[in-house]
């Protein structure tokens, strides 16, 4: 194996990110293709957001109607990706893949990690800096790969949620 392995976007039909995955990794099993197409992965992102008055995790996709794959290209592997039911094209100008750049896949690894944080669901915290210094509210949704937090503040008697960075709020014993 002369080329090196290289990380490629796909897009596909909206909804068919699954289907897509699967669908190319039965055909790499099938044709004994592991090593040359090596991963193929849905850029997921950990959220928590309140549901009917709780608060869940979830799993939302980065970026919908887009697959990574980690694969040496050639014509094989093209002709392989290219004709799976539901993939519309690889990424780059025309017909031909360009593929991501090692800072950029960094960043994506960076992006769908979800990195632990201080804060919960439901805590009470008060705004530390900003617009909205020395206001205290409840966290309705963190999102930790944003370094974000909704806040619902008391505002002219309701609750009014405002968007804070996670370093701008401190937690209320």
């Amino acid at each position: 194996m002369a080329e090196k392995a290289r990380w490629y976007v796909v897009h596909t039909y909206s909804g068919y990110e699954k289907k897509v995955q699967a669908d190319i990794m039965k055909t790499i099993e099938h044709r004994n293709m592991q090593d040359q197409i090596l991963e193929v992965m849905i850029p997921l992102q950990t959220v928590t957001e309140e549901k009917n008055g709780e608060m869940k995790q979830s799993e939302k996709k980065m970026f919908p109607a887009y697959v990574l794959i980690h694969m040496v290209m050639n014509e094989q592997t093209w002709y392989v990706v290219r004709n799976t039911r539901g993939v519309t094209g690889f990424v780059g100008p025309g017909s031909k893949a360009v593929p991501l750049s090692d800072e950029e896949v960094a960043s994506l690894v960076k992006l769908s990690e979800t990195e632990a944080t201080p804060f919960s669901l439901g805590d009470k915290v008060v705004i530390t800096s900003g617009v909205w210094a020395d206001r205290e509210g409840v966290i309705s949704e963190v999102h930790p790969a944003n370094q974000m937090a909704i806040v619902v503040i008391d505002m002219f008697g309701r609750g009014t949620p405002v968007e804070i960075e996670l370093t701008e709020i401190k937690k209320l014993a």
